[in-house]
């Protein structure tokens, strides 16, 4: 009897849990908006520093290095050494680097600051998503939860934008950097007297280097290429090597962690179709979102004239959107429908809202058409992430939280870069195509006739890559549907095949 008492005690949900997810929310807000806010203010931090233009991009590419490389090391370190002890070394570290970022003096200063922030994000964001999986296991809260999450996650670029355009135009960009501190003393003061890690959760068996040596190597040039190819072509020689580098090294991890007693990632974490369905829908979503932040934030600067901060609220309707359909649409009926009953015309409605972005014009009305846009755009996103951020870790064992919860995020961040660089190079095409075939006629009407085929090309241009993520954003709904068969409250419909269930046998597992 009281041994049963205990165990009832220990399954007595932490009565701090919701205090918990105000600091969780708050590190994965910091993480996630870091990966725009300091777009707004590159352009005045290349003048201060002197930053040259073939340098400039690294701003941006050391972080997207760090972070995306590291992820799934950052993940199993989660898993060995305890997940509320990452999330508070990872908030500190990434606060000094924050500090070092915005004293910075010189390029060199500023770029090794970029790179450990991606590093010391490796270590928070699966943590925090890690930590939320194993702090919320009833099926209700862990909706109302994850709801929450989702929207941070989904809207947090957005904000980004926002915060980025006031920091930069009324202060100074160095602000970009120095607002990063209070929000992580401030989580990891928090975190530190708050969260309580369930006990028994831990994965202590031996690191496997072999395993972290490939997969960081093979996602830095995974991700890497695609920025070359952004900047320097498809078939740069350069370029195609990284992709090359990229798939035998990946491929090597793969085999390694099919043969190693203790895989960094236990293949049992990404062949459950259910999870499966979730990184590549996920993935290819992100695709389509990160392209149109980059053609949105040009279109409104450049061609309609806003200002950084007037560009940074024009972004608002799909905050909006995207915390109405998380919390007020997924959460709610979380519990209630299967997944892809949310996932799938997530992505639709979604696209829905792409597709009207292809009718953008020079002189396209903001209220009458990226206003409308944007809400679909937020809406169908917020629905859909609410619950793929949740069925991340379903099913997982919580030795393997913390990978898994690295795994969404990996997802994430190559399908940014991926989304950066493909969608980029389709506009950059179009835009070259459009502006020689009527060059002529320009030419022959004269001055105002230029600088409008300039920006009619550029606008021709972001059309045509909106459709190509009208088409991804398609291919996401279809994988959702086709995918993910797990019911709204419990397991999986059928057997996975997987190779969890021996495992399940022995150890609980997490599942909303």
């Amino acid at each position: 009897m009281p041994d049963s008492a205990a165990q009832s005690a220990t399954d007595q949900p932490d009565p701090r849990r919701w205090r918990a997810l105000v600091f969780i929310a708050l590190a994965q807000l910091m993480v996630v908006l870091d990966a725009t806010i300091v777009n707004i203010a590159l352009p005045s931090a290349q003048a201060d520093l002197g930053i040259s233009d073939g340098n400039r991009q690294w701003v941006i590419t050391a972080y997207a290095l760090a972070f995306g490389g590291l992820l799934l090391f950052g993940g199993r370190i989660a898993d060995l050494w305890g997940r509320k002890r990452t999330f508070v070394v990872g908030l500190l570290g990434f606060a000094a680097a924050s500090a070092l970022g915005g004293a910075a003096a010189g390029t060199g200063t500023l770029l090794g600051a970029r790179a450990l922030q991606g590093a010391f994000g490796a270590l928070l964001a699966p943590a925090a998503l890690s930590l939320l999986a194993v702090t919320f296991t009833e099926a209700k809260e862990r909706a109302k939860a994850f709801g929450i999450y989702g929207a941070i996650a989904g809207g947090g670029g957005a904000v980004g934008l926002i915060l980025g355009g006031v920091l930069t135009e009324y202060m100074d960009w160095r602000w970009t950097f120095f607002v990063n501190i209070p929000f992580a003393i401030a989580a990891a003061t928090g975190a530190y007297f708050v969260i309580r890690e369930p006990a028994g959760g831990r994965n202590r068996s031996p690191l496997d280097i072999p395993g972290v040596a490939l997969s960081t190597l093979g996602l830095v040039a995974l991700v890497y290429g695609f920025t070359r190819a952004e900047s320097d072509g498809w078939t740069d020689g350069f370029t195609i090597a990284l992709f090359v580098a990229a798939a035998v090294l990946l491929a090597a991890f793969a085999l390694v962690e099919a043969r190693v007693k203790a895989p960094l990632l236990p293949l049992r974490v990404v062949t459950e179709r259910n999870r499966g369905g979730v990184y590549a829908s996920l993935g290819l979503a992100v695709i389509a979102m990160f392209g149109l932040f980059l053609f949105l934030t040009y279109y409104l600067q450049v061609v309609k004239g806003y200002s950084p901060v007037k560009t940074g609220f024009a972004f608002l309707p799909m905050i909006v959107g995207m915390i109405t359909g998380s919390t007020q649409i997924g959460a709610r009926l979380m519990t209630r429908v299967p997944p892809r009953a949310l996932m799938t015309p997530g992505f639709l409605v979604a696209g829905i809202g792409m597709l009207l972005l292809t009718q953008l014009e020079v002189g396209s009305s903001y209220a009458g058409l990226i206003l409308p846009a944007q809400l679909l755009l937020g809406l169908g996103m917020g629905t859909a992430f609410m619950p793929a951020m949740s069925l991340a870790t379903h099913g997982v064992q919580p030795r393997d939280a913390g990978v898994a919860s690295a795994m969404v995020n990996t997802s994430q961040q190559v399908g940014g870069a991926i989304g950066t660089a493909l969608l980029n190079t389709i506009a950059a095409s179009a835009t070259t195509a459009y502006a020689t075939s009527h060059a002529a006629e320009a030419q022959a009407a004269g001055g105002p006739a230029v600088k409008l085929l300039q920006l009619e090309s550029m606008v021709h241009g972001y059309t045509a890559a909106i459709w190509w993520a009208v088409g991804i954003l398609a291919l996401s709904a279809t994988i959702a549907f086709t995918l993910i068969t797990t019911r709204g409250g419990g397991g999986p419909v059928a057997a996975s095949g997987s190779g969890d269930e021996d495992e399940a046998a022995k150890m609980p597992v997490l599942s909303h």
